[in-house]
């Protein structure tokens, strides 16, 4: 019988979630970008990749959502919200509604002694632990308003994340173990409302003005910009440039793992090749290649400030320091050797 080989490439997303360990952190707009293209079932399959690591899912650099059509209005209402109270709301809204319901729920019982009777088995326990939940749930719900999702929406995905949060409990501060799976569960909605609209491709696109803009200011400055400068350029917040920056700098990271022996044959072309679209990365190779040009110091003064031997790039004060140079001269100098570089090219 003829033996059949498959190979299965990993997904970008995979590499990805493959680099986090328990209870890391992943960013919701970094994973949305490299799930961009991907099918609903990819995103799915994600959200259990990170459910059964114990990761923590930040939604803080996602866009706030502009939301159009009849929702708009409530979701505006619902963000500018200071307090939430049942009377700020019409008699016979859904949402007041349900206010009036948890706020006449006995707030009396010691959830941790409730959570492990429930874990024992006490079903009255867990009905007891899922009423005393639901105002956590509301709490928590509004730190997620403002993303596209109606607060009425977002509570009802809290609440079942609180059920499976209850069900799953063994041991432990329950506490802290019900919150983790409510900001998941509401995490998860946002993320998904998020694809929707398409901030996936939006923060790819960003991704992709930024290493130009990066790139198109190092050639002209001779020197590293700063944040506020490429922010200014893509007319964008400075927070949101860092935002970007850092997603940069993690796919960046991402392939320096790969590098690992233990991890060569687990290689991602596609993840591989996002790097190499990061300016960071690009400048460092094109500089790599061309310091035979240079002079022993304007190499090595290169080579420290872009961390070209696998390092951290340093700062014009730490590259000057290492070679006996003020930061006026080390930033002069790199300058000068960029020139260079760049004169040969054209040449």
């Amino acid at each position: 019988m003829m033996d059949l080989d498959f190979t299965f490439e990993q997904a970008p997303w995979e590499a990805f979630l493959k680099t986090k360990g328990l209870y890391d952190t992943v960013s919701a707009g970094e994973l949305l970008t490299l799930l961009e293209g991907e099918d609903d079932q990819a995103l799915e399959d994600a959200f259990l990749q990170m459910e059964e690591g114990c990761m923590e899912l930040s939604v803080r650099d996602l866009p706030k959502a502009q939301a159009t059509g009849e929702a708009a209005l409530r979701l505006r209402r619902e963000a500018e919200l200071g307090e939430l109270r049942p009377e700020l709301f019409e008699e016979d809204d859904p949402l007041r509604l349900y206010l009036e319901e948890v706020a006449a729920i006995p707030v009396c019982g010691d959830e941790q002694l409730l959570a492990e009777q429930a874990a024992a088995g006490d079903e009255r326990a867990m009905e007891r632990l899922t009423n005393l939940g639901l105002s956590r749930v509301i709490r928590l719900a509004r730190e997620h308003v403002g993303y596209g999702v109606l607060l009425l929406d977002l509570i009802q995905e809290g609440s079942l994340g609180l059920w499976q949060g209850i069900s799953s409990y063994r041991r432990g501060d329950y506490a802290q173990w019900r919150d983790r799976y409510i900001r998941f569960a509401l995490a998860k909605a946002v993320t998904a409302q998020a694809r929707v609209m398409g901030a996936g491709q939006r923060m790819r696109s960003a991704l992709e003005d930024y290493r130009q803009v990066d790139e198109r200011l190092l050639s002209e400055l001779g020197r590293n910009p700063t944040l506020e400068e490429i922010a200014l350029e893509l007319h964008m917040s400075p927070e949101t440039a860092f935002t970007v920056k850092k997603m940069l700098d993690d796919a960046y990271l991402l392939a320096q793992t790969k590098g690992k022996p233990q991890e060569e044959e687990e290689e991602d072309p596609d993840a591989e090749q996002a790097v190499e679209n990061t300016a960071l990365f690009q400048m460092r190779q094109r500089i790599s290649d061309l310091l035979s040009d240079l002079s022993p110091e304007d190499a090595k003064l290169l080579t420290l400030r872009f961390g070209l031997e696998g390092g951290m790039p340093l700062t014009p004060a730490q590259a000057g320091e290492k070679l006996g140079l003020t930061p006026e001269e080390a930033v002069a100098k790199e300058a000068a050797a960029l020139a260079m570089l760049r004169n040969n090219k054209e040449g």
